[in-house]
């Protein structure tokens, strides 16, 4: 009997341990399903599961935000702190008119910085014309297969409804053609202009009006990453800051694409500490279009070579094929490496655990090239490692799965009896087993072609490239929303490669419009090189001297660069530079700044309530850009030590720099 009792009490013991392990388990996938799918509290639950790999390292957890390296670091650029933002109509600006001209239907083909530069030409086209805007068709989305059906085309990237209401009271602007002109458009049969670069006002009103008045519609397709010259006359001012208004205010990207970059900004600045953003600007087309091939080795050298190959085929470029990299990296027509950027911020004063966004669709060379770059910055990090696979796969919406159709060809009869024969080649060891085919490398964002050491002519793309291509366009909204918002941001190239100005020129722009005085380097390219070429031998060991020079350069690029930009960006991307038009002085024009920038609008009276509270605190940090002489001097020891933080020891130097010698590099 007491056999048979202990049996069933083992066997009550068994079940209940089973229906708990049922129930763990079953209280585990729910709460997987909650971390999932729930999207409301999830900043909440990731601070005790990690949804992304980041672990930030810091030296002191202290940090000091009033201290004169901090202000000197991160603070505001004090000489552009009266700019403000002031895209408004300044005079005379009437609503559109109820009777249109007829209907502008754009294509626009591209890349990100093109597509932001075109739509906000063709606005200021439509104003001009008194036309009626059909939502531009983004070329880049609706060519490319495989893409989700969710969004299409201008939807896929930019918020549709918003861009309608903020130009309510400058255009006239529709989702779609009326149902009869979608017939005409489909048989080919309303006319088509293939805009040029930089047209003037007079092509439009001379060229596209006429034909616009007598067929009651246009098409026009913009190629070249703008259709209307970036600087205009005086009389149309106005439509410079219509442009100002599309480009900051009208286009907003979608809401899955803000939700998201908000929450990567949110963990970036979670650790509570300033972060800084770093666009390579080192796509395939910008380096072949420059000449930059030789800074590579290897296949990317002849990677870039093929590129300018086809460019100088189709009149892109008219320069010679083989060109001197050197030279052009002497010139500053190259891009800046990953670890030149990264000795600039470290002889400035960034220590080797500030955090460092690295943005961009793509990186030539790969992840390799950003090795340096890692090993002086613990905290580098970009999108990928602060988002989740999921939460990237949401803004892409739902795609379907690419399969490989193509059918293989079976194995050679000539191949199956070397198999069978090697099978019963008699004891061991035997001859080895025939090579498998070569492999073929795919054509990927990193920079490796396979097809390079077997063909001459690049392949046509695949369905999974065109939807690359399309995500590289969801991909830079985001780095472009973190870039705008950051607290300093350095560019290692600003063109692109067609010779204009690239995305990196249009988050400087949009910091000039947005926030002037926030810490902005741009960079000149030719001065940096020859300050490196002077101490290539020395760089991790670099002296006071050199020290200085670097970042004396550093601080007049604060200034010095966005005067250039009016000169070198402007002409070619009103983005780029909106000043001085969609700018204002809250001080008056009393600074050398603004009279060179030809800002000299004062700005609302509405704006002068937060004037006074703000300058009383200015007046405790007048001084904070000389005061730096406690923390001026730190640089690498021995970036190869056995440091714990991957990034080199940091020293002092024996001497300081001088105070004046900095208040004179800011000057």
């Amino acid at each position: 009997m007491k056999g048979e009792g202990k049996m069933v009490i083992m066997s009550k013991m068994k079940w209940v341990g089973l229906v708990g392990l049922v129930l763990s388990a079953f209280s585990l996938f729910v709460h997987f399903l909650l971390a999932r799918y729930t999207e409301e509290g999830i900043s909440d639950y990731q601070s005790s599961v990690t949804i992304f790999s980041w672990r930030p390292i810091f030296e002191n957890s202290d940090f000091a935000k009033n201290s004169p390296l901090y202000r000197r670091l991160w603070g505001q650029v004090r000489r552009l702190e009266s700019l403000h933002p002031d895209a408004n109509p300044r005079g005379y600006y009437a609503d559109p008119r109820s009777e249109s001209s007829g209907y502008v239907f754009v294509r626009i083909q591209g890349g990100f910085h093109e597509i932001r530069n075109s739509i906000c030409d063709v606005v200021a086209i439509s104003r001009l014309l008194n036309a009626t805007l059909v939502i531009p068709e983004i070329q880049s989305t609706t060519s490319s297969k495989g893409i989700s059906s969710e969004f299409k085309s201008f939807a896929y990237l930019y918020n549709e409804d918003q861009f309608m209401a903020a130009l309510v009271k400058d255009v006239k602007v529709v989702k779609t053609l009326p149902q009869n002109l979608k017939g005409a458009r489909r048989k080919k049969k309303i006319p088509s202009f293939r805009v040029p670069n930089s047209a003037s006002p007079y092509f439009y009103l001379h060229h596209v009006l006429p034909v616009l008045n007598k067929h009651a519609v246009v098409e026009l397709v913009v190629s070249e990453g703008g259709c209307l010259q970036a600087i205009l006359p005086p009389h149309l001012e106005e439509y410079q800051r219509l442009r100002c208004r599309v480009g900051f205010h009208a286009l907003r990207f979608r809401q899955e694409v803000q939700e998201l970059a908000t929450k990567i900004l949110h963990r970036l600045r979670a650790p509570g500490r300033p972060f800084i953003a770093f666009d390579p600007g080192m796509t395939r087309d910008a380096l072949a279009y420059h000449g930059c091939a030789e800074l590579f080795q290897d296949v990317h050298t002849e990677l870039i070579q093929h590129k300018r190959a086809w460019m100088k085929k189709h009149g892109i470029v008219k320069g010679k094929l083989s060109v001197n990299s050197a030279k052009q990296r002497l010139n500053g027509s190259c891009p800046l490496m990953p670890e030149e950027v990264g000795i600039l911020l470290r002889a400035y004063g960034y220590s080797w655990d500030t955090i460092l966004y690295i943005s961009g669709g793509e990186v030539f060379g790969g992840q390799r090239t950003l090795i340096p770059l890692h090993a002086m910055f613990e905290n580098t990090v970009d999108r990928t490692s602060l988002s989740a696979a999921w939460e990237m796969s949401r803004i892409y919406g739902r795609e379907v799965n690419i399969v490989d159709t193509k059918l293989r060809a079976p194995p050679s009869v000539v191949q199956e009896k070397k198999l069978e024969a090697w099978k019963n080649a008699g004891p061991r060891p035997h001859p080895l087993p025939p090579p498998p085919a070569r492999p073929k490398y795919p054509h990927n964002i990193e920079g490796w072609w396979g097809w390079v050491a077997e063909s001459d002519n690049e392949p046509e793309s695949t369905v999974m490239e065109l939807r690359t291509n399309a995500h590289k366009l969801l991909w830079e909204a985001i780095d472009y929303l973190i870039c705008v918002e950051a607290d300093v941001f350095i560019p290692g190239f600003d063109r692109d490669g067609k010779g204009r100005p690239n995305f990196a020129s249009l988050v400087m722009g949009h910091r000039l419009y947005q926030s002037a005085a926030s810490k902005t380097f741009r960079l000149d390219r030719k001065e940096v090189v020859k300050l490196l070429e002077e101490n290539r031998e020395h760089l991790y060991q670099a002296n006071h001297t050199w020290l200085t020079s670097i970042r004396k350069h550093l601080r007049r690029s604060l200034i010095d660069g966005v005067i250039e930009a009016s000169s070198k960006s402007k002409p070619f991307s009103f983005l780029s530079h909106p000043a001085p038009e969609c700018s204002c002085l809250r001080y008056g024009p009393t600074k050398p700044v603004e009279a060179s920038l030809g800002v000299m609008h004062s700005c609302p009276k509405w704006m002068d309530s937060e004037i006074k509270t703000k300058s009383k605190d200015k007046e405790t940090e007048e001084d904070s850009d000389e005061d730096v002489s406690s923390s001026s001097g730190l640089f690498f020891k021995n970036i190869g030590g056995n440091n714990q933080s991957g990034g080199g020891e940091l020293i002092k130097e024996e001497s300081q720099l001088d105070d004046q010698e900095e208040l004179e590099g800011s000057d």
